[in-house]
């Protein structure tokens, strides 16, 4: 699972497996994790976040959607 980015106490991520999908990432702290897809950026899981800090991780990912997406193309090709 490489780590592609931290903030704070989030680490951005991908599952090594998760090839197959649209280009997406996963956010964690502690024992709470959330996918958002990207392009566009929109929520796809959520477990554990409350609905404030769930707003404030979905404005982190659009404010580095970019990076994501150029991350995620590296390290699965287009």
């Amino acid at each position: 699972m490489p780590t592609v980015l931290r903030l704070g106490p989030y680490r951005f991520f991908f599952h090594s497996g998760d090839r197959v999908e649209p280009p997406h990432v996963h956010v964690a702290r502690e024992d709470s994790e959330v996918k958002f897809w990207l392009a566009p950026v929109r929520l796809q899981r959520n477990d554990g976040f409350r609905s404030a800090e769930l707003q404030r991780i979905a404005a982190l990912v659009e404010a580095n959607e970019q990076v994501l997406l150029e991350a995620w193309h590296g390290y699965f090709g287009q």
